[in-house]
């Protein structure tokens, strides 16, 4: 268990009875879906406890509006003053909120484009970043490039662990095997919380369209399940573990076998759910395939002496990656320390409460570094 995790298991939030010291730092809340409102949640149960006394919100925003407040606007009533509030929201505006004395941090709580293309810009002004969204650090290489260099420009750190896994702690366990002189030879890993959970469920007697309907249902999947069939998601995680691991690879190197059929693939969002059982034959053959060898099916991605690629794959029963349960991530590193046999973490990937952790875990890092 880090350090951080022994921290937080003593503090009042958790039970225990000694408060954080943390630096003061002013926060700028972007996105109040359901990770937001956890971020949230997670504030203002620390508020109430004392915990981290120095961690002050400046500012909530989603879409459509926004609110600010003094640097102590209460994390339990900053909803709805949000709902409230005829302030639009411009993203224009984040940097003024959050001038003042102490440490200025962006929570990007969004999964959005235009919110995500201003990562860089912050940075450069010497405002922190943290994030649970891809879209800068696992698309293009540029994209990638440019948050380094804005970092280096603003002495300013991203904070990333949420971004794969769900704030488990593969990009910190990567980065600092390499910090102590370590090469990482190979990563593979089951990356996506709704693919494990379909794969950890199907049976290959019930249909497979079925358990797609399932965990859409249950919010394991995008509204639009495509998303997660694709392996795009996958990838973009993969693209993330490999830049971290020193290998600079572009979004198109990565070798992607989609579990969705271009007829679907095709189709406009509402025509999709009348067609899923498209995807039945074949996941039942390959299920039927995987069963005879005593096999097991995982959605896996692998990056092998430069090589990334993602898709289904039917592993022995006894794999490093053939565990787990429901939305269960697990990855496992090869690397000079762990030639033979590999460092393996595994835990929650997906899910608003785990990924709100992992988010102030790296606010926590950022206020007190």
């Amino acid at each position: 268990m880090s350090a951080l995790a022994e921290d937080l298991r003593s503090s009042p939030a958790h039970g225990g009875a000694t408060p954080r010291p943390v630096a003061q730092a002013r926060l700028a809340l972007l996105g109040t879906g359901t990770v937001g409102s956890a971020v949230l949640a997670r504030l203002a149960d620390w508020q109430d406890s004392g915990f981290a006394p120095g961690l002050h919100l400046a500012r909530v925003a989603n879409s459509r509006r926004a609110v600010d407040g003094d640097t102590r606007l209460p994390a339990r009533v900053a909803r709805a003053r949000l709902d409230a509030s005829e302030l639009t929201s411009r993203l224009d505006d984040v940097a003024l909120a959050l001038q003042g004395s102490g440490k200025a941090i962006v929570v990007d709580a969004t999964a959005s484009a235009e919110v995500a293309a201003r990562h860089a810009a912050w940075l450069a002004q010497g405002i922190h970043v943290v994030t649970a969204c891809k879209l800068a650090r696992g698309t293009s290489l540029a994209d990638w490039q440019a948050v380094e260099t804005a970092k280096a420009r603003g002495s300013s750190q991203y904070g990333d662990a949420a971004t794969v896994g769900a704030g488990l702690p593969l990009l910190r366990s990567i980065r600092e095997l390499r910090a102590g002189g370590d090469r990482i030879h190979a990563i593979a890993g089951v990356l996506s919380g709704s693919l494990a959970w379909l794969f950890n469920h199907y049976d290959g007697l019930r249909p497979f369209s079925g358990f797609v309907r399932s965990a859409r249902d249950a919010g394991y999947t995008e509204p639009d399940p495509r998303e997660d069939l694709s392996g795009e998601d996958v990838r973009r995680k993969l693209l993330i573990l490999a830049r971290a691991a020193g290998v600079a690879l572009e979004q198109e190197a990565v070798e992607v076998t989609s579990l969705v059929p271009a007829t679907m693939a095709a189709l406009e969002r509402g025509e999709v759910d009348a067609v899923l059982p498209q995807l039945d034959p074949a996941l039942r053959q390959r299920y039927a395939e995987a069963y005879k060898n005593g096999e097991v099916l995982r959605f896996v991605a692998r990056l092998e002496q430069g090589r990334a690629r993602v898709g289904l794959e039917s592993l022995p029963a006894d794999h490093a990656l053939a565990g787990g349960a429901g939305t269960d991530n697990r990855v496992a590193i090869w690397s000079d320390r762990y030639r033979e046999q590999p460092l393996v973490i595994q835990g929650p990937g997906a899910g608003a409460e785990v990924t709100a952790a992992g988010l102030l875990d790296d606010v926590l890092r950022i206020a007190a570094s």
